[in-house]
């Protein structure tokens, strides 16, 4: 009798449990506190490209000719993700993030203050990285929490990010264009906001 209910009832506690899925593309920019939240999909230190399918709302490795991605390169020097609730580019990306502070899992969603932006050029095409700390001081490691403190205080941090995305994938073609300050990268998040 025990069986019967089990078998009767698995199915829908399975779809009660799918439909609970956290969707984080649709988590809002910002939370109720009014702070920017950035969606972890690859950890700082990691050679394993990560991204969040939208469709299977789950974290996927990203492919490369049906390959899982991994970088043969040094791991990512931070946290990298996107700002949830901004527009999908060509590629099914909404903005991107590089959050500066200690490992972050993937999934995690992570209170932040930009420090700036950085611009870069891959296939003709521009591409703009938020770069954020996070929020909580207690959780920084990177003391800035705005571009000239981490122009002033941090000037190697922008050159190895510059560095190492223009030579994480050679195939990618890949070149740094500039930095951008704060006020340039709210504006560049408010730009791909939804409405």
């Amino acid at each position: 009798m025990m069986r019967r209910y089990i078998n009767l009832y698995l199915p829908l506690l399975a779809l009660l449990l799918f439909s609970c899925q956290t969707d984080y593309a649709e988590l809002p920019a910002y939370n109720g506190k009014k702070q920017l939240q950035a969606v972890i999909e690859t950890p700082a230190g990691s050679n394993h490209k990560l991204v969040y399918s939208r469709k299977k709302k789950e974290f996927v490795n990203d492919k490369d000719a049906d390959m899982d991605r991994v970088i043969d390169f040094l791991p990512y020097p931070a946290n990298f993700g996107f700002i949830p609730s901004t527009e999908i580019d060509r590629n099914g990306k909404g903005l991107e993030i590089l959050v500066l502070s200690e490992r972050l899992e993937t999934g995690a969603v992570a209170e932040v203050v930009p420090v700036g932006l950085i611009q870069l050029e891959t296939a003709g095409e521009l591409q703009h990285i938020v770069v954020a700390v996070p929020a909580r001081p207690s959780e920084r490691r990177i003391d800035a929490t705005n571009y000239v403190a981490l122009s002033k205080e941090y000037p190697a941090v922008k050159t190895i990010l510059q560095n190492w995305f223009a030579n994480y994938n050679p195939a990618a073609r890949t070149s740094f264009v500039c930095w951008r300050d704060e006020k340039f990268a709210d504006k560049e998040i408010q730009r791909w906001m939804k409405l």
